[in-house]
């Protein structure tokens, strides 16, 4: 009752990785996905990998993607062959749309691609941000804009620790002009509701 456990698997593995998802969820209580595009060198848009989201919305949990730039990598030749574009939100607009009842958690600010973020979440009922591996006095402007209006409902409190502490990312949020009612928002009351808590969670927290 203390830790929510997000899985993953490779889904570059097709049909297996469809069986691994369904055990996870089934077999072992993970209450979640966190995938990495770049890192595990795929398209989420491609159809090849629609078996998998199908399974995951079948199995009514969230699906979290790393979106924007990533530090894997970052500052060697060719970055290590990761390949950012895969990173891009907008190859996750697809999977929002053609699985309505998945809910797509885009990890990150999407730095560069925060706009298409923000875009996405305003457009459609089932996308989420997670504001986890950035310090909040980092977040591009309209990032916190959105999340002080339009967006409080769909925004997460994460960290990306140990890279970034709760402490650390809690200390500068605080120097951020968010309205009162939205921070309990950001900071507990959308998880809540994103994954599934209901009404007698209250002791809970949850973030990345």
């Amino acid at each position: 009752d203390v830790l929510i456990p997000f899985g993953s698997v490779d889904p570059l593995r097709g049909p297996v990785a469809v069986s691994q998802a369904r055990s996870l969820v089934r077999d072992h209580g993970v209450r979640g996905f966190k995938f990495h595009p770049s890192l595990q060198g795929f398209s989420p848009d491609d159809q090849a990998y629609y078996p998998l989201w199908a399974e995951i919305e079948t199995l009514g949990v969230p699906a979290l993607f790393h979106t924007g730039q990533t530090g894997i990598g970052a500052g060697l030749p060719g970055g290590r062959g990761i390949k950012l574009r895969l990173s891009d939100p907008m190859l996750l607009d697809d999977v929002a749309a053609d699985f309505p009842s998945l809910t797509v958690i885009l990890a990150h600010p999407s730095v560069p691609w925060a706009d298409a973020s923000i875009s996405m979440a305003t457009h459609k009922s089932n996308v989420y941000i997670d504001l986890s591996g950035w310090s909040p006095k980092y977040f591009p402007p309209a990032l916190v804009r959105a999340a002080n209006s339009y967006l409080q409902d769909k925004v997460l409190f994460g960290t990306d620790y140990p890279l970034l502490t709760p402490e650390r990312w809690l200390r500068d949020f605080d120097t951020l002009d968010m309205k009162p009612d939205v921070r309990p928002k950001i900071l507990k009351d959308n998880a809540i509701r994103v994954l599934g808590l209901g009404d007698n969670s209250g002791e809970n927290s949850a973030g990345k």
